[in-house]
């Protein structure tokens, strides 16, 4: 039973990974276009991971083959085009599915609001760090869509987070070429300094907010 258990899930793994093969070859083909088409399903809830489209390109921009410019912004706007994607998916069938049937989930009208008030006050700071956090960057769209954060912030802060982390799997990629032992080694340990990057980042907001909101209860 365990032997057959293992078989499965080695086969599932197996499968996986040749369609990131077929796909990194159909539209890898397509030059800047397919690391857009990459990056929007990396962005998108589909798992596919950055760190196999944006190393490689970046390889490619140091033996000269590409642009590193183009390969930033076109990493960049499929990171924000997937993301997008997602928020769209909320807005059209999330907020509605919750409001109708979110009591079975116990999300009420309440939650809803309230979670749409937080990211009025906090959605750039949300979406900024959650851009930069495994598994967290594909899926922080969606609740920004359910509480209808503003399009143009949440553009702007995708964008922000995007770009950090696309720059930082170009630049491996750049200096370290097709080495991916190093390349998973250093993303190991560029990861974890994110991580904590992020909860410093958090702290200090968080201390920021808190001072202005007393401060602008104590003035007249």
């Amino acid at each position: 039973m365990l032997e057959a258990i293992l078989s499965f899930f080695g086969n599932c793994a197996a499968l996986f990974g040749d369609l990131i093969g077929w796909l990194v070859d159909v539209i890898g083909h397509l030059g800047y276009a397919g690391i857009v088409g990459l990056m929007f399903l990396e962005s998108s809830f589909f798992p596919f991971p950055s760190e196999v489209v944006m190393p490689p390109a970046g390889y490619l921009a140091w033996k000269g083959e590409m642009n590193i410019a183009l390969v930033l912004g076109a990493g960049i706007l499929g990171s924000i085009l997937g993301a997008l994607f997602n928020y769209w998916i909320a807005v059209r069938w999330g907020r509605p599915f919750f409001e109708k049937y979110g009591k079975y989930f116990f999300v009420t009208h309440e939650s809803l609001d309230k979670a749409e008030v937080f990211f009025a006050h906090h959605g750039h700071i949300s979406t900024f760090t959650g851009r930069l956090l495994p598994v967290i960057r594909q899926y922080i769209s969606l609740p920004a869509g359910l509480a209808r954060m503003p399009l143009p912030q949440f553009c702007f802060y995708t964008a922000l987070g995007s770009g950090v982390w696309v720059t930082i799997l170009t630049l491996l990629g750049y200096f370290l070429g097709s080495n991916e032992a190093l390349i998973h080694e250093e993303l190991h340990k560029i990861t974890i300094l994110l991580i904590a990057g992020c909860a410093v980042l958090v702290v200090i907001y968080a201390i920021v907010y808190k001072r202005r909101k007393r401060g602008q209860k104590q003035r007249p």
